[in-house]
């Protein structure tokens, strides 16, 4: 199995989520940047923008494939990381580190049910068979 750090939340499409002081960072995990192979392009979501749970608002490309990043609560953007725009690699680097996509700020404190890193292994393990 992947790398999967207890200390983060995770969605079911494959996206964790860091509680930071005023708001949370959100990357791809391990195991999806492992699936999608060398990246070569990302486009985050514009920094002052609002997003609900579950809508498309990224995208990260390989030399595989294209995949969708799912905003995993309601919020408003408050910073994305640059770095990747010249560097995607850094996602395949360092997903839980340098390779975070963006920070939001949740709408009233608002956090839907996420996964633990034991449900997340989970349910990685159950989507192999």
């Amino acid at each position: 199995m992947n790398n999967v750090p207890k200390n983060l939340k995770y969605s079911k499409t494959h996206e964790w989520i860091r509680q930071d002081e005023e708001s949370l960072t959100i990357g791809i995990t391990d195991h999806a940047q492992c699936m999608l192979g060398d990246l070569v392009y990302v486009e985050l979501p514009e920094p002052e923008t609002n997003w609900e749970a579950g809508q498309e608002c990224a995208v990260v490309e390989s030399v595989k494939a294209a995949a969708d990043i799912y905003c995993p609560v309601p919020g408003e953007v408050v910073e994305i990381n640059e770095a990747l725009l010249e560097n995607p690699q850094l996602i395949n680097e360092d997903p839980y580190g340098k390779g975070w996509l963006f920070r939001i700020r949740p709408f009233d404190g608002e956090i839907p049910s996420l996964l633990n890193a034991e449900q997340y292994t989970k349910q990685v393990a159950s989507e192999a068979h």
